[in-house]
């Protein structure tokens, strides 16, 4: 509550203010000099207007007065951003056309192959680079570790449950944690690795600094050329895409990343290279169910696909002896008549 406020009035008069009041009291029947009175505040006040406090709670919190108000504020655009991983690859790896199935001692096989070579150069920087914050890395070594970390990967999303989906969290990154599990929460996968048709390969090595500098991260693409198999089923159990006894080639360029200044960091499946030459994908069967029609009986004859209803025989009967007696007690013919043929008159002037 508020404190009370005190306030004293100063009689101004042409003379002194004593003999003047003095005069007016002893005298009633002269009138007084005119006064005037003058409020003055003699003590500070604490109340605060309303419109001050909406206009202070504005200022201090925006988001709540609005609120308060009723007033929906608009949403923040700002979108997190994760330092674990970075958002895309790194000068990509351009596989060369038709790998997998040209030889290498066919023309352009040789030219492909001299021109991967070419940037052979930078990736040994990178590696060099990577080897400062990790000693034991080597790309022998790497391409049978990565592909241990494809399969596991693959089977945790095949075999999806709560202790599987806490390691997959393990083997992505955050980039390619919804990439791999959209759209697979009512579906069932079957995927089981079958060999490997070629060893895997390390291809191209690179690294940068992202925000600043000395936060570095390194990527690392792999080829593998595997034989699998791949089922995709729907929640009703119907197959949607691949076979499981169907055994595919697959070759693939996967990314792999690692946040090189965090010491506790691990290598992790970051995303794949698809290349421009490659086949396009089988189409996904979609599967649905679709509701039986529910038509009204009794437009059934106003329908061209169903046949008019015809009545029998017996029905027809019982009609006819109905309209029968009824036209016997009334007297009236209720029986449709033909019209009658009107003949033509023809008159001469």
């Amino acid at each position: 509550m508020a404190a009370p406020t005190f306030f004293s009035a100063i009689v101004r008069t042409r003379r002194c203010p004593h003999f003047q009041g003095l005069q007016a009291v002893l005298r009633p029947h002269i009138p007084a000099a005119p006064t005037t009175c003058m409020v003055v505040r003699t003590k500070k006040r604490m109340f605060i207007p309303k419109q001050a406090r909406r206009e202070k709670q504005f200022q201090e919190d925006p988001v709540a007065a609005m609120k308060s108000q009723g007033i929906i504020p608009d949403e923040k655009l700002d979108r997190q951003v994760n330092i674990s991983c970075t958002p895309e690859v790194m000068d990509p790896y351009i596989p060369p056309e038709g790998d997998g199935r040209q030889s290498v001692l066919s023309k352009e096989g040789a030219v492909q192959r001299l021109s991967s070579a070419k940037a052979l150069a930078t990736s040994q920087l990178s590696i060099r680079k990577i080897k400062e914050f990790d000693k034991e890395f080597s790309t022998k070594t790497f391409a049978g570790t990565a592909q241990e970390i494809y399969k596991e990967a693959n089977n945790c999303l095949a075999n999806f449950n709560t202790r599987n989906r806490h390691r997959l969290h393990q083997l992505v990154t955050e980039k390619c944690y919804p990439d791999m599990v959209r759209g697979f929460k009512f579906r069932t996968i079957r995927w089981t690795f079958q060999e490997s048709v070629e060893p895997p390969k390390v291809v191209h090595v690179r690294h940068n600094d992202l925000i600043s500098k000395g936060n570095v991260y390194g990527q690392v693409t792999v080829r593998m050329h595997t034989r699998q198999t791949l089922a995709i089923y729907d929640r009703f159990g119907r197959l949607e895409f691949g076979d499981e006894n169907l055994v595919k080639d697959v070759l693939e360029y996967v990314v792999f990343e690692r946040h090189l200044v965090n010491p506790y960091s691990s290598w992790r499946m970051h995303t794949k290279i698809v290349p421009s030459w490659a086949p396009p994908k089988e189409p996904v069967i979609r599967t649905m169910f679709i509701p039986k029609s529910q038509k009204n009986p009794w437009d059934r004859a106003w329908d061209s696909e169903d046949p008019v209803p015809t009545p029998s025989e017996e029905a027809v009967r019982k009609f006819e002896e109905l309209n029968e007696e009824l036209n016997r007690k009334t007297g009236y013919n209720y029986a449709p008549t033909e019209p009658k043929e009107t003949k033509e008159v023809t008159t001469t002037t």
